[in-house]
């Protein structure tokens, strides 16, 4: 994914730059820059939101690196988070990292009302509970019937 200080002139990608507002729906087989705005579904190997830049909608990446400003819903493999989240935004993600960035002196994460759905999705087996003993230790299961 492109350094956002210094993106490689040499690859191609498709760029949303400051100042346009694109509303509808945007399918790209390269990586989009968005500096500007976005309003409607996105697909696209990866997505870049630079600090300037918004999206909003339905959003299906690879990988999605966020310094701007997310809201809607986000279906990708891999998010890393350093802007912000609107509020009634679902982000589903296999993995999430967050990084802080520093205002003054406090360092703060907000969501508001989010939903965020971080790994693969529970099978039957892995959302059973565990069952315990009197003293807290996991008793494993029954064996199977064969």
């Amino acid at each position: 994914m492109n350094d956002l200080k210094n993106p490689g002139a040499t690859e191609k990608r498709t760029l949303v730059e400051e100042g346009t507002t694109f509303k509808g729906s945007l399918s790209s087989t390269c990586p989009i820059l968005v500096k500007g705005t976005i309003n409607g579904d996105l697909e696209a190997p990866s997505l870049t939101v630079a600090a300037t830049g918004s999206v909003s909608g339905k959003v299906k990446a690879g990988e999605l690196k966020s310094e701007g400003e997310l809201s809607g819903e986000f279906d990708v493999d891999k998010i890393v988070l350093s802007g912000s989240v609107k509020d009634n935004t679902v982000i589903r993600a296999k993995a999430l990292e967050v990084k802080l960035a520093v205002t003054g002196s406090k360092m703060q994460v907000v969501f508001g009302e989010v939903q965020l759905e971080i790994g693969d999705q529970p099978t039957r087996e892995k959302a059973e509970p565990v069952k315990t003993d009197g003293n807290g230790k996991s008793v494993p299961p029954p064996p199977a019937e064969t």
